[in-house]
């Protein structure tokens, strides 16, 4: 079913509770209890946005056997053996009762939990007759308790059978209300703003921040659901209901609260500067995991890469060689979280081979549903409106919103480019203002994705405006959203020949490589690197000073992705002769061969043997007796043969076979190994 990703990694609306061991003392697992009775009656002043009258119940016939149990641990200095069944039942009843009050008082997750009011309150109904069934298997009558607890827990125990758990009124009232909205959305037609105020003001969402948690949950558990399969019968409403709060966010709230956000986020950028890639890959396959997953033995895997494993005929883990006491495996969302804020913090390495589709974003091509559909164009229309009519402020924030909405959703870039926002978006990178200029490039390059965009950028005089912002961006996020731009931008041959004309483009990049920070590095490097696809481009990408900046940063980073990236550009500067001698000039190959043997990373690999066999292809006998020096170079290359990419294992080969010429060539005295000449290009 669909759930929320929450602090400790669990889902909403599931509920993995654990029975107490069977050695576990009577007396530890009765204070156990008492203890997850207590923080389950603290529940009682949290808000509860719906479900109030299930939870409250629930609550107050918690607090009643919590009242047995107390009395239990005072009359009893050594609980007996005969208690640990009952106490275990209520045990695990009351870890399930206290995962659905978690959901039930979850930030981000009320307008879900209010349209699952049907199925919580039958799982509170389930696990308070639980609770009855504990307290049957309870000797309490053998335990000196006084006559009015014994009372209590029989009202208790009566009440629990009868109780009848329903949707509270007020909540169906509502629930039918956001039926009414979706259906109005559903037809092309603006809803009544007060009829999606009252709904805001019902599950307490009362600014910008909090319509966003609800917007982030939502985009979490389609792409959760998306990814099963077989089973996507939630798509369709939780589809309905991103699109029903991203027109709340943008239309109902004008102000954009972000402190809180921006807390959260810098306490994420500190965590994630304490970690290294090498932190997230999977011991088997030694790539970042997309899916981790954890084993019995308490280590994690890749999913694919332990299914391969398991497939194989193994039933070990195979970290530690240990037999696997079952084969479960149980997904590590915490740990897949912080993987994803990595990724979008570092960004990925061109090149870099998937072993899967990207669910995440083509899921995205449709809205998902007819409601989602509409609502997200009448907002499309909003915003194109708020871009030529509003205010400085309406246009900052109208930018802001294009910004997060074309993020991952190519329905909306598509709605967006449709009505027109792209000239109003150029306009605002002359801005005076620095975050308005930041989110209109942020949204930009977000457009810049859709296939339609590029040829209206250029066609509007784009093209000088983002590298103005690029060269003197007010911001340097600003300037890095700049240069990634053109890297979409320049997916088409003829607008890479535009960019490259232009003089102040290649010199600006590779000045962000020299002295931007680690994205705007990524960001000018893959921009580089499109950009010398077109044949034209390469001296020009020589005589901006390239190659010595970028065999000193494979020395000098410590940034995987960097380095992966300016192995993937020199390697695309050694297919011209010219490219060869600049690179062999500044004395890169010990370089290239050292981070062939060292690197983890397949991309890198598979950069180094590329970038090597052109330097043998276009350098001659020179370059092979000097790689023929290498004590390493060949058991590196033969690894590649078994381990590294189709590609990587092809050019590996291909080097070989070169390497054994030269070997033999070498015994017979028939070498002369002599650089090629220089060809008449300034190239440093």
């Amino acid at each position: 079913m669909i759930h929320q990703v929450n602090v400790s990694g669990r889902r909403v609306l599931t509920f993995p509770a654990v029975h107490p061991c069977e050695s576990i003392s009577p007396s530890t697992l009765l204070n156990s209890l008492i203890e997850l009775a207590q923080s389950i009656c603290a529940y009682k002043s949290h808000f509860f946005s719906s479900n109030k009258r299930n939870a409250h119940e629930t609550i107050r016939q918690v607090q009643n056997v919590l009242i047995l149990l107390e009395d239990i641990r005072v009359g009893l200095s050594d609980v007996p053996d005969s208690f640990v069944l009952g106490l275990s039942e209520l045990h695990l009843a009351f870890q399930k009762i206290h995962f659905l009050l978690e959901d039930c008082t979850c930030e981000d997750a009320r307008l879900w939990m209010l349209m699952k009011s049907d199925r919580v309150a039958n799982q509170f109904r389930v696990l308070i007759r639980a609770i009855s069934t504990g307290l049957d298997v309870l000797p309490h009558e053998t335990v000196g308790v006084s006559s009015e607890v014994k009372e209590l827990v029989e009202l208790a125990m009566r009440q629990a059978r009868k109780a009848r758990f329903e949707v509270d009124p007020d909540d169906k009232r509502v629930i039918n209300d956001v039926f009414r909205i979706l259906g109005r959305f559903k037809d092309g037609v603006d809803p009544d703003r007060n009829e999606k105020q009252q709904v805001l003001y019902y599950l307490g969402i009362k600014n910008w921040s909090e319509c966003n948690k609800e917007i982030k949950f939502l985009d979490t558990e389609i792409g959760t659901e998306y990814l099963n399969e077989e089973k996507r019968r939630e798509l369709s409403l939780l589809s309905s209901l991103m699109g029903l709060l991203s027109y709340c966010r943008c239309v109902m709230f004008d102000l954009v609260d972000t402190k809180a956000n921006q807390q959260v986020n810098q306490w994420s950028t500190k965590m994630l500067n304490g970690v290294s890639p090498d932190d997230f890959r999977c011991p088997i396959s030694l790539e970042i995991m997309k899916d981790p997953v954890t084993l019995s033995s308490g280590h994690t895997y890749d999913r694919a890469s332990i299914l391969k494993w398991f497939r194989a005929g193994n039933s070990t883990c195979p970290k530690t060689g240990e037999r696997l006491k079952n084969k479960e495996l149980v997904s590590n969302l915490a740990l897949k979280r912080i993987i994803q804020d990595w990724s979008v913090e570092n960004g990925v390495c061109i090149g870099e081979e998937s072993s899967h589709k990207n669910l995440d974003i083509t899921r995205t091509v449709l809205a998902g549903s007819m409601a989602a559909e509409g609502a997200v164009k009448l907002l499309a229309n909003f915003l194109a409106g708020r871009l030529v009519d509003g205010t400085s402020e309406e246009k900052n924030k109208a930018a802001y919103e294009i910004r997060l909405l074309t993020k991952t959703s190519i329905f909306s870039r598509s709605c967006l480019v449709e009505v027109g926002c792209i000239p109003s978006l150029l306009n605002l990178l002359s801005s005076k203002d620095s975050s308005t200029q930041e989110n209109a490039i942020a949204a930009l390059l977000n457009l810049s994705k859709h296939q339609k965009s590029k040829s209206i950028i250029v066609g509007n005089g784009g093209l000088e405006l983002i590298i103005d912002v690029l060269k003197k961006g007010l911001k340097v996020e600003a300037r890095n959203h700049a240069a990634a731009t053109l890297f979409y931008i320049a997916s088409i041959e003829e607008y890479r020949k535009l960019i490259g004309e232009i003089p102040e483009a290649i010199p600006a990049l590779v000045e962000m490589v020299r002295d931007g920070t680690n994205r705007g590095k990524k960001n000018a490097l893959v921009a580089i690197f499109g950009l010398l696809m077109h044949p034209g481009n390469h001296w020009k990408v020589l005589a901006a000073g390239t190659v010595p900046l970028l065999v000193d940063l494979l020395s000098s980073s410590n940034r995987q992705e960097i380095v992966t990236n300016s192995l993937a550009v020199l390697a695309t500067i050694a297919e011209k002769v010219e490219g060869t001698l600049a690179i062999i000039r500044h004395g890169a190959l010990n370089v290239i061969v050292r981070i062939l043997d060292d690197s983890t990373s397949r991309a890198g690999k598979e950069y180094c043997v590329s970038l090597l066999l052109a330097l043998c292809i276009n350098g001659g006998a020179y370059v092979v007796a000097l790689l023929a020096k290498s004590p390493s170079l060949m058991g590196s290359l033969y690894s590649l043969l078994s381990e590294g990419t189709s590609r990587a294992s092809k050019k590996a080969s291909a080097l070989i076979r070169v390497l054994h010429e030269f070997y033999e060539r070498s015994s017979s005295g028939a070498l002369a190994p002599v650089l090629p000449q220089e060809r008449s290009v300034h190239v440093w």
